[in-house]
C-alpha cells in the first residue's frame, strides 16, 4: 500500500488568504465609516454647543436689537477690561467672542444672526455652518428675545 500524504493545497490556501482578505478589507472600510461619523457627530455637538452660547448671549443683551446682525465683532474691553459697556458694545463683544469659537471648534466655523423685529415677541435666527469634505452643513435655531 502507498502512503498518500494528507493536508492542505496551495490553492486551498490561496482561496483561505482572499477570502480573509475581503473580509479584513471590509472591517477596515467600517472602521473609516465610524471615524467619519464620529467627527462629524462632534461637530455637530461644537455647533450646538456654539448655538446655545449664542443664545444665552443675546438673552442677556435684550436691548441690542440689530445690533447682533453685525458680520464683524469688535474687542470693547466689556469683560475683562471693568469698561461699562452699552448694548451695542456689548453685542460687538459677543460677536466677536462668538465668531472666534466657532473658529477654533469648528473647520471653518461660522455664525450668523437674522433679527426679525417683525413678530411679537422680535426673534433672532443663528446659524452655525462649518464644512466637511463634501458638504457645508449647518445649524439653524430661532429664539423670541423678551424684554426688547
Amino acid at each position: 500500500m502507498k502512503a498518500r500524504n494528507t493536508g492542505f493545497s496551495l490553492v486551498e490556501v490561496l482561496i483561505a488568504l482572499v477570502v480573509m482578505s475581503v473580509g479584513m478589507l471590509g472591517i477596515a472600510g467600517l472602521y473609516v465609516q465610524s471615524l467619519q461619523a464620529g467627527r462629524t457627530s462632534m461637530f455637530r455637538h461644537h455647533a450646538v454647543t456654539i448655538a446655545g452660547d449664542v443664545a444665552d448671549r443675546i438673552r442677556a443683551n435684550p436691548t441690542a436689537g440689530i445690533a447682533y446682525t453685525a458680520a464683524v465683532g469688535a474687542d470693547n474691553n466689556c469683560i475683562a477690561g471693568g469698561i461699562d459697556c452699552n448694548p451695542v458694545q456689548m453685542a460687538s463683544t459677543d460677536i466677536l467672542l462668538w465668531k472666534n469659537q466657532a473658529a477654533g471648534a469648528l473647520p471653518t466655523g461660522d455664525v450668523a444672526i437674522v433679527f426679525n423685529n417683525g413678530v411679537v415677541p422680535p426673534t433672532y435666527q443663528i446659524t452655525v455652518s462649518w464644512t466637511e469634505p463634501g458638504e457645508t452643513p449647518t445649524y439653524i435655531i430661532t429664539i423670541p428675545v423678551l424684554g426688547f
